[in-house]
């Protein structure tokens, strides 16, 4: 595994923001917002979320919201040593791992999204992995990656699919409200995708 690096005076500032609740007003303010990808070149896994929520786009980093499972299931397990906050993301470049969206704009709820939207979303996220070329692409949320893609039957894990030559994987939605998955299912998914790419690379 990578080596976590301490964080800076800066970045415990940017952090300690990052653990600041927005506002109402912030949240409103943020619909059709932004978030900046996470990637590097060869990666060993890119994480694809949805799009992001309000308040995702509101505190500037990805699965911010405190509830979500994305940053403890990755501690748990074991790809980070420690449990990473939101506004510590880059840190996942130093093992391997970025993030991205299917659809870049942030909405209340992932389904104002239209059929279209996500296809587009597919074919701009075609591109990025060829142009990163990481090794394994984890679409976190199966319902998003059924429309992107036209696999109406695509199931959790694996997928016999590939994108520009990297594999799929297929996982739930980390979000608090997905009571389908609890944390420790998370964590085994996870587990298995990292063995995964790690075998991909020998």
């Amino acid at each position: 595994m990578g080596r976590l690096v301490r964080k800076t005076p800066g970045e415990r500032k940017k952090t300690a923001a990052a653990a600041r609740r927005p506002t109402r007003e912030e949240l409103q303010a943020a619909y059709g917002k932004r978030v900046r990808d996470v990637l590097g070149p060869d990666l060993k896994v890119l994480f694809v979320g949805i799009n992001p929520s309000l308040y995702t786009a509101a505190v500037g980093h990805h699965f911010g919201r405190p509830g979500n499972r994305f940053w403890p299931a990755l501690h748990r397990a074991g790809i980070t040593a420690r449990r990473l906050q939101a506004g510590e993301q880059q840190a996942l470049l130093d093992r391997g791992y970025g993030i991205t969206n299917l659809v870049a704009r942030a909405t209340a709820r992932a389904d104002e999204l239209s059929r279209r939207d996500l296809v587009a979303g597919g074919r701009r996220l075609v591109q990025k992995v060829r142009r990163y070329r990481p090794r394994v692409v984890a679409f976190l949320g199966i319902t998003a990656y059924r429309g992107a893609f036209d696999r109406p039957r695509a199931k959790i894990g694996p997928a016999s699919e590939a994108i520009a030559g990297a594999e799929v994987w297929v996982l739930p939605n980390p979000s608090g409200l997905n009571a389908h998955y609890q944390l420790d299912d998370f964590a085994a998914l996870f587990k298995k995708l990292d063995r995964a790419a790690e075998a991909r690379a020998g």
